[in-house]
């Protein structure tokens, strides 16, 4: 009788083994051991190779005044571009081919905060694996500092286009860009006559006009524009660090010291191809780190 109790309890041990084993495998993920004695791994929440894209944004992202004035030219994207005039995110992810027939562009010139999710309701139409979104220069490039969007509206309009996104493709990635510096392409872009003339029909008024007044009233305007600038910057991103598939490109944009060879010619505000090739380059070093 003896015996048959030890035994028994020796079978209780071990399936009590077996159990308790069995669970603390699956509490560990990526600690288990799989098949073929190897370590299975859980599959990362960040692909950096996604297979397709859509962008979404303003007139930055169509490659506005970068071919020819006062026109688009989305083949120069620094998002979709497909031109062999320069690499794309698209392009450099996806190869030239691969860009053409997986990567679309939602873009619209003008476009502000308000108008994303509109476009994000565009962009999840083709399931993409990664969109791209740079905007806001327009919600402070205004006829007054007084007109521009306020942080409080910008910040909803960006969480209403990341539900937007989120309710359709929970996977989606985002990468954001941050919104450029206007005040430097202020500084840049007052040194040459013809783009000042240029910024009198009325190119970013906020910011651009009175170009050579440096009195304390225009001194202020400015500064007062460049803070709502870095607030945008700040809700974008916040915003995207609410979701783990998002990446904010750490203020690269913004810090990036756009010199007149990466302006426009046509309105020395737009990126000329060259600024669109740095702005691809720093999307892809941003998509595809292995740290955001």
């Amino acid at each position: 009788m003896r015996n048959r109790r030890r035994r028994s309890r020796a079978v209780l041990a071990v399936v009590l083994a077996a159990v308790l084993g069995a669970a603390g495998c699956e509490a560990a993920g990526d600690k288990s051991p799989a098949p073929g004695g190897t370590k299975a791994r859980t599959a990362p929440v960040w692909n950096r190779s996604p297979a397709s894209i859509a962008a979404v944004g303003d007139s930055i992202t169509r490659g506005f005044d970068a071919c020819t004035v006062l026109s688009d030219c989305p083949e120069v994207s620094w998002a979709t571009g497909t031109s062999a005039q320069l690499d794309s995110l698209a392009v450099q992810l996806l190869g030239r081919t691969g860009a053409a027939e997986n990567s679309w562009n939602y873009a619209v010139t003008g476009a502000r905060m308000s108008d994303l999710a509109d476009q994000m309701t565009q962009a999840v139409t083709r399931a993409p694996e990664l969109v791209t979104v740079m905007i806001g220069a327009n919600d402070a490039c205004r006829a007054t500092a007084a007109a521009m969007t306020s942080v409080t509206r910008f910040r909803e309009g960006f969480e209403e286009a990341m539900a937007t996104l989120r309710a359709a493709l929970p996977k989606t990635q985002v990468y954001v860009a941050s919104v450029p510096n206007l005040k430097r392409l202020w500084s840049q872009g007052r040194t040459n006559p013809l783009g000042k003339q240029v910024w009198k029909l009325g190119i970013c008024p906020s910011m651009l006009s009175d170009a050579d007044a440096l009195d304390l009233t225009a001194t202020k305007r400015r500064d007062t524009v460049q803070q709502r600038v870095e607030d945008y910057n700040t809700v974008l991103e916040e915003v995207c660090a609410k979701d783990r598939r998002c990446r904010f490109d750490g203020g690269a944009v913004f810090d990036y010291d756009f010199t007149t060879e990466q302006l426009s010619h046509w309105d020395w505000f737009h990126p000329s191809k060259d600024g669109q090739q740095r702005l691809a380059t720093i999307a892809y070093r941003t998509v595809t780190a292995l740290n955001p």
